[in-house]
């Protein structure tokens, strides 16, 4: 049987990006590009209910994660990958695509806090977008989904 694709990203669908740019901005405003330091990204923290989630999601569809990279820290790439090996393990490695068009995959469903800006308009299935009225968290979008 060939399961439906579902594509998650991960800052601040997965990760709290947004929460960890802010206290770092914070902390060291000196530093114009926090992201662009070194284990910014390995060292995100899941959003409430993420990690959960995907492995619901996973038990009935065949999820990826999709992220675009960070043009101002080409270690990200290496991070991302880090991150979803500390909460997923090795296995789910195989399944994170990095790229910064991300309609250029095929698939049923991309979760994204984002609608455009990383091709998510020309994805061909649907995006739920995460953080909006319809699809505030986790518990709604397992509930849309399951």
């Amino acid at each position: 049987m060939i399961r439906e694709i579902v594509y998650v990203d991960m800052d601040d669908v997965l990760c709290d990006y947004s929460r960890s740019y802010s206290k770092a901005v914070a902390e060291n405003p000196q530093v114009k590009h926090p992201q662009s330091q070194l284990n910014f990204f390995r060292n995100l923290q899941p959003k409430t209910d993420a990690i959960e989630a995907v492995n619901k999601l996973n038990s009935v569809f065949d999820v990826y994660f999709l992220t675009a990279p960070s043009v101002r820290n080409p270690l990200c790439y290496t991070e991302k990958r880090l991150w979803i090996e500390d909460h997923f393990g090795l296995e789910m490695t195989r399944k994170l695509i990095i790229s910064p068009n991300k309609g250029l995959n095929k698939g049923k469903y991309l979760i994204d806090d984002h609608i455009d800006g990383a091709g998510q308009e020309n994805f061909e299935g649907k995006v739920l977008q995460f953080g909006s009225d319809k699809f505030p968290d986790w518990k709604s979008v397992l509930a849309y989904l399951l």
